[in-house]
């Protein structure tokens, strides 16, 4: 697992006179254009100022020495995590006058040797990289963890697969505003606990040779910074939608006027944003002092299923008439009695003896009379299931993929966000966020169990989130040379898969005794082959997850002469409540072995198989059984990390970056 802080950018450079002197003690000044943020310090005794943990945005910086004119060095734009070096070259006059560039900074990264790469949300929305749906991972929204289409050697599979610079998968890690936002859980799912693309300022994705303050990273450290607000008032509204109106018709269909068939299939992502100065009329204005950014975003589908094909058991075969199945064309062989034995023909296991012929001793079983079970014979619990299944409603005479039950699939997702920032004075900034990711769909084919049979026995799982995070920073400039930042944050992520009934008594509604907790319908599998049964019935699992992660982190910058030292340290707390409901309704498998010759041990014969599964099931004979306690459990870990680092200014053309960090992971 990997640990990091710095959301921040950096200008540095050096300070000369017309001689090319170095100049000490020259009173330095980044002011972020758009907020009026001011940040001092001052050059080295060699000549050298570094001004860090500078939030992402548009700066110009100042330089005021005595006996030379003002420098004013303009449009200079921060990225998170990136070094931008400006070099002063003063005049000599009067300091009521000025010398303005307005050059923009070079492009080409002279400070550091990491690579990163640095997307801006502009630039993934002018893309088409943003999906929406089922093709952006668990909450359906837009997807930031996209912007590595915009990258060489980065592959994405939302909610599966991220691999970076051929890395091992899924070992990337996440910042937002500073602190780690990992998906602990399923770290192959930061979507669970990702932020809306529109609060996002910057992306910065390094990949290799950063500093020893960004820790332990496999593919790729992704570096989020939110959007503050700014001394102007500024909004967004925005729709991404799909409909299908816009959609091709289903080929060979016809809607009864001649047209193609264009099954419903809405999806809404919606949202819009507000930034500027907390102000409040004749109260409080926070012109360049307090700031707010608001962003609320919701992602709605709906999408009607009518196409799906699901196998129930035919009229004949809730009868125990499973003649339609019997295949005699073809014999599979004879039993030790000498008798014929046929694919699918099912075996009453009552008449089970044990006879003795040349080759020895066998099990065998007679079969049942036209391959029929008597009603009398068959199980209580079964009959009770089989009237809750609906009737097959395709073809006459389908055995399997014989019943379409349209359902809608359906998502909610709202992403509501704010950040503040404040200066408590000139030397210190104090800076809030807060994300929550709420995700709900009872139906959905993400989940890959929606079947359209009735909410009570379907195998439908439904997917509900609810993410937080929580971010607060502080910056105080001890001297013009000593900066120091404490953050703290809290993340947690809350997963639940609730099936739509969550009080059923599988012994009083079935007479089946077992279910440990009387919670979901019991779960009745592979009661079907190729010639028929029915579909995998009812939950297999339901799980409540709590995820919680406590962050806090600080360092201390120190300029020195041709140096700046950085020293910090992090601890990281996760916990996982987690309280496991699956099989405690009772998993039954059944097969065609409880209904075959007990000699041949479900033995395949010239290709055929002896016994019916649905057969055994309306026998109530289960192959296999799995009956659970719900365990209730909590596991944590607890992580350190302390660094230390200088970048040392050889000269104006050789930067040395080097540093150690020493990191603890407890199990």
């Amino acid at each position: 697992m990997a640990f990091a802080q710095g959301d921040r950018g950096t200008i540095t450079g050096s300070i000369g006179d017309p001689a090319g002197a170095v100049v000490a003690g020259a009173a330095v000044e980044a002011r972020n254009t758009d907020t009026g943020g001011r940040y001092p310090t001052q050059s080295t005794s060699t000549g050298n100022y570094t001004l860090s943990e500078l939030p992402a945005g548009p700066y110009e910086i100042s330089v005021s020495v005595p006996g030379f004119k003002k420098y004013v060095r303009q449009g200079l734009t921060i990225q998170v995590a990136v070094t931008l070096r400006a070099d002063v070259k003063l005049e000599v006059g009067d300091a009521t006058q000025s010398v303005t560039v307005t050059e923009a900074a070079a492009l080409l990264q002279t400070e550091t040797g990491d690579v990163s790469h640095n997307v801006s949300t502009q630039r993934m929305d002018d893309l088409p990289v943003l999906q929406t749906g089922a093709a952006a991972g668990s909450s359906a929204i837009r997807n930031p963890t996209s912007v590595v289409q915009l990258m060489p050697g980065a592959y994405l599979d939302p909610n599966v697969n991220l691999k970076i610079n051929g890395a091992p998968a899924n070992t990337a890690s996440f910042r937002i505003d500073g602190q780690d936002a990992n998906n602990g859980y399923v770290p192959g799912r930061p979507a669970q606990n990702q932020v809306s693309v529109d609060s996002i300022q910057e992306v910065t994705v390094q990949t290799s040779n950063y500093a020893a303050e960004y820790g332990q990273v496999g593919g790729g450290f992704f570096n989020y910074t939110m959007k503050s607000g700014t001394n102007q008032f500024h909004g967004t509204l925005y729709d991404y939608f799909a409909n299908e109106d816009l959609n091709a018709g289903t080929p060979f269909t016809n809607n009864g006027t001649g047209q193609l068939i264009r099954p419903t299939a809405r999806r809404n992502d919606y949202g819009g944003t507000i930034g500027g100065p907390i102000w409040i009329p004749k109260v409080y204005n926070g012109h360049d002092k307090t700031f707010f950014f608001f962003n609320f975003e919701q992602f709605r589908e709906n999408e009607n299923i009518n196409n799906q094909s699901i196998t129930v058991p035919t009229t004949a075969f809730r009868n125990g008439d499973f003649s339609s199945a019997l295949i005699t064309s073809k014999v599979l062989g004879t039993d030790p009695l000498g008798r014929s034995i046929f694919s699918n023909e099912v075996y009453d296991p009552n008449t089970q003896r044990t006879v003795s012929t040349s080759t020895g001793q066998f099990v065998v079983r007679d079969p049942f009379s036209n391959n029929t079970i008597p009603f009398s014979r068959m199980d209580p619990v079964a009959l009770k299931v089989q009237s809750l299944i609906p009737l097959a409603n395709q073809a006459a005479g389908l055995l399997t993929n014989n019943a379409i039950f349209p359902y809608t699939t359906d998502r909610l997702t709202s992403a509501p966000s704010i950040k503040i920032d404040h200066n408590l004075s000139a030397n210190q900034k104090l800076s809030f966020f807060f994300s929550e990711i709420k995700t709900a769909s009872q139906y959905s084919n993400t989940t890959g169990s929606a079947d359209g049979l009735p909410p009570l026995i379907s195998a439908a799982i439904g997917t509900f989130i609810t993410s937080h995070v929580w971010r607060l920073n502080y910056e105080r400039t001890i001297t013009p040379s000593l900066l120091l930042h404490l953050g703290g944050g809290y993340m947690d992520l809350y997963f639940s898969d609730n099936v739509v009934n969550l009080d059923y008594n599988s012994f009083q509604q079935l007479g089946l005794k077992g279910a440990t907790v009387n919670r979901m319908f019991p779960a009745f599998q592979n009661a079907s082959n190729a010639q028929g049964g029915v579909k995998n019935l009812g939950p297999s699992g339901n799980r409540n997850i709590w995820y919680q992660k406590p962050t806090f982190n600080q360092s201390l910058t120190w300029v020195k002469d041709n140096h700046t030292f950085k020293f910090g340290a992090e601890v990281r707390f996760e916990g996982v409540p987690t309280y496991l409901y699956t099989a405690t309704n009772g998993i039954y498998s059944f097969s065609a072995a409880q209904t075959a010759l007990p000699y041949l041990n479900t033995t395949s014969l010239n290709g055929g198989t002896v016994g019916f599964p649905y057969a055994s099931f309306l026998l109530g004979l289960v192959d296999s059984g799995n009956i659970a306690n719900p365990p209730s459990a909590r596991v944590g870990q607890n992580a350190w990390g302390f660094f230390a680092q200088d970048s040392w200014k050889v000269s104006r053309r050789l930067t040395v970056d080097y540093g150690l960090r020493y990191d603890y992971q407890g199990y």
